[in-house]
């Protein structure tokens, strides 16, 4: 079976550090969905704004090395246990397949890229390819009830973020909402760090949004340090989104 790709996700992200670890853990992140030209007939997307979810299935496209193990270490275990890569969400598969739960925000119908599909809590990068859409259904799809395995055992512990008041006065320069500096600070709260590499002595760069966003580790919280013209995102500058058919 060959699969190619029907749409191209857009989000703030420019590379794959910094992304939540699951859709849905940052509510506010905002993102876009631009059909490939041979789908861009509204007629592909009648009656998709009656749904309030969506499931996205994508590729890993970042990945640049194929898997060579048959286990992997969830960040959820700390990095350091092993699982069999089938009882994971690991991005290292056989075949890089994601799947993803995301919010319909609107629906954009006319516009140069044609229809535009603008999603809230995605956890793909910019650039992602999506292989398909489908409508996500209450009645099939949730189960509220159901064991998960590890992430049942080990539950995630947030991190208080300080970003001070110059570098908020930065991002409001660079044209961040304040949905859009909830949003990183949010992401942050994720601790995006690699999970051996927790130190307090060492300094990230992050791009979001086309900004290199610099922070460290101090006493127990991450203090956004700095911001610098970074990777560049089709997102960006953020805008607010307006109301429109779909929400």
């Amino acid at each position: 079976m060959e699969i190619e790709k029907i749409a191209t996700f857009h989000s703030p992200f420019g590379s794959k550090f910094g992304i939540p670890k699951q859709s849905g853990i940052v509510p506010e992140l905002r993102g876009e969905i631009v059909l490939e030209k041979a789908y861009r007939n509204p007629d592909a997307l009648r009656g998709i704004e009656d749904f309030d979810y969506l499931w996205l299935v994508w590729g890993f496209s970042a990945n640049r090395h194929a898997p060579t193990s048959l286990t992997v270490r969830p960040p959820r275990l700390g990095g350091n246990e092993r699982v069999g890569v089938f009882a994971s969400r690991s991005p290292f598969r056989p075949n890089g397949l994601g799947l993803s739960s995301v919010r319909l925000d609107r629906v954009e119908w006319d516009t140069p890229r044609g229809p535009v599909l603008h999603v809230l809590g995605a956890d793909l990068m910019d650039g992602t390819p999506v292989y398909d859409i489908k409508p996500y259904v209450t009645y099939a799809d949730s189960h509220p009830e159901a064991r998960s395995g590890f992430v049942d055992r080990r539950k995630w512990q947030k991190v208080e973020v300080d970003i001070p008041a110059n570098v908020l006065a930065q991002l409001r320069a660079a044209g961040f909402t304040e949905e859009d500096i909830t949003a990183l600070r949010a992401v942050l709260e994720e601790d995006p760090r690699p999970q051996i590499q927790r130190g307090e002595d060492k300094e990230y760069g992050m791009p979001f949004a086309g900004l290199d966003i610099k922070f460290q580790a101090v006493g127990g919280r991450l203090v956004v340090r700095s911001l610098t013209k970074g990777l560049a995102s089709s997102l960006t500058p953020l805008a607010p989104s307006p109301k429109g058919e779909g929400e």
